[in-house]
């Protein structure tokens, strides 16, 4: 179920929303200090390629000062565009029956993509100790 699922997404906006991920993380790689944040693009747009069978984790304990700094900045800057991103082609994918899980799933992940910096993205069945899943697909 998951293959079919991953493969419907990557053909009704997947591509598009990872292309737009690469692309901030292209312009974020222009300057060293901001190479951490097209990482974390580039990590996201490995997840929006096939989302589901994956999770977003982040420390029981939450993030630190740095990350939540990064978070605002990313936020700013790229987070709040591809967000619109996500709601847009919900939009459009919740125009069918077929296309309603696949818009939910594009709006779970909207926090995430706002706020990328101390998360990580395992696959569902192995969520290592001591992290708490925030989007599971």
């Amino acid at each position: 179920m998951k293959l079919l699922l991953n493969i419907i997404w990557f053909i009704t906006g997947g591509f598009l929303l990872a292309a737009g991920y690469l692309l901030f993380g292209l312009l974020a790689c222009l300057l060293v200090v901001t190479i951490p944040a097209g990482i974390a693009s580039f990590r996201m747009a490995n997840y929006a390629l096939a989302p589901f069978g994956r999770s977003v984790v982040q420390p029981v304990g939450g993030v630190g000062g740095l990350s939540t700094l990064s978070n605002i900045i990313w936020f700013l800057v790229a987070g709040l565009w591809l967000a619109l991103g996500h709601i847009g082609t919900a939009a459009v994918q919740a125009a069918s029956i077929i296309g309603i899980p696949l818009a939910w799933a594009n709006i779970k992940m909207i926090p995430v993509t706002c706020f990328p910096f101390g998360r990580e993205i395992v696959p569902s069945d192995r969520i290592p100790y001591g992290y708490e899943p925030m989007v599971k697909l």
